[in-house]
């Protein structure tokens, strides 16, 4: 795979805290530093078994309680504005952590339009279900994915007064699919409703992969502390057999959609990662994608600052804007 190729100069420093493993993520497109800054939120993970099972991702996929969706409309730019966040909620709870700082990357030239998504196959997956809550023993079920075993989902974090995160990640969600099938994106989606459960994380993965889609994105809003604000990205470590084939995208990825959110004000984490970006061994609907993918924690909801702007239908449509922008400075560059 040329992809495997390409990243093979890639060196990384696994920092193992908490309830996962997190790579000190590089700040510019070709080079990742050996700096590492957060810990993953927490939850239970169980161990896998002793000799870890060989599997080809793209034959196996779990059978679970999702919805592959269509597409819509619309196009965008995202104004600025200012926010917080917290620790990644994809897995479940919080845990405060010292930033580290490093230097900046070089800036991307230009904002190209949404021309370069016309014709692209693009899966969005909105994280969580509404109804993941009712079905709490169907979301437990264990899914290994490469690294360890997961939970098949989670029911994701809220805002204090009930706001919740699975409802906000399809709102945002619904958006970016209405700018970029606008801009004659063809775009699949994990799930178009907030009263179901899962899917679960392996098919989070597979629905892009089976579609062969040429990017996908995950969408979440942070649990963290509640002194911490920002933004990130997290984007997939080097897993040989499972990532090795999309990591260098994916990377390349992670900094575009960065870099493009930061178009909205909110700032880069204040709390978990280096610069907005994080790359992680434990996200099953990354470690499983056969496709360059990222999952972006776009604010903290236990942040009251962040609550606020998450709450914001202006800022839901600035941050789809965003994302936007970020998917098509990605695919603008061959």
């Amino acid at each position: 795979m040329d992809r495997r190729r390409r990243s093979a100069a890639i060196a990384l420093t696994v920092a193992i805290l908490g309830g996962g493993a997190v790579v000190a993520a590089g700040l510019n497109r070709d080079s990742v530093p050996a700096t590492a800054a957060g810990t993953p939120s927490s939850s239970t993970v169980t161990t896998p078994p002793t000799a870890a099972p060989t599997r080809d991702r793209r034959t196996t996929s779990s059978a679970t309680t999702a919805t592959t969706a269509a597409t819509t409309t619309m196009t965008t730019t995202a104004p600025p504005i200012a926010t917080t966040q917290g620790p990644t909620n994809t897995v479940g709870a919080t845990s405060a952590v010292t930033p580290t700082t490093a230097a900046a990357p070089p800036p991307r030239n230009g904002s190209p339009s949404l021309g370069s998504v016309r014709g692209k196959t693009i899966a969005i997956d909105p994280g969580h279900n509404g109804g993941n809550g009712a079905h709490a023993s169907e979301i437990a079920r264990p899914i290994f994915i490469g690294t360890q075993t997961r939970a098949c989902d989670t029911t994701g974090t809220e805002t204090n007064d009930g706001y919740t995160e699975s409802a906000y990640n399809l709102d945002v969600a619904l958006r970016l699919r209405d700018l970029l099938t606008a801009a004659g994106a063809h775009v699949i989606m994990s799930r178009v409703t907030d009263t179901g459960w899962g899917p679960c994380i392996d098919e989070r993965a597979d629905f892009a992969n089976r579609a062969h889609a040429d990017v996908a994105i995950s969408i979440h809003a942070d649990g963290g502390p509640t002194g911490g604000r920002g933004f990130h990205v997290n984007m997939p470590a080097l897993i040989t057999g499972y990532t090795d084939d999309i990591y260098t995208r994916s990377h390349q990825l992670g900094v575009d959609v960065r870099d493009a959110f930061e178009a909205t004000g909110m700032p880069t984490s204040t709390y978990f990662g280096t610069q907005g970006l994080v790359e992680r061994t434990d996200l099953g609907g990354l470690n499983l994608s056969d496709v360059p993918k990222v999952l972006v924690e776009t604010g903290n909801m236990r942040n009251a600052t962040d609550a606020a702007l998450l709450e914001s239908g202006t800022f839901r449509e600035q941050a789809a804007g965003a994302l936007a922008t970020g998917l098509a400075r990605y695919l603008a560059d061959p």
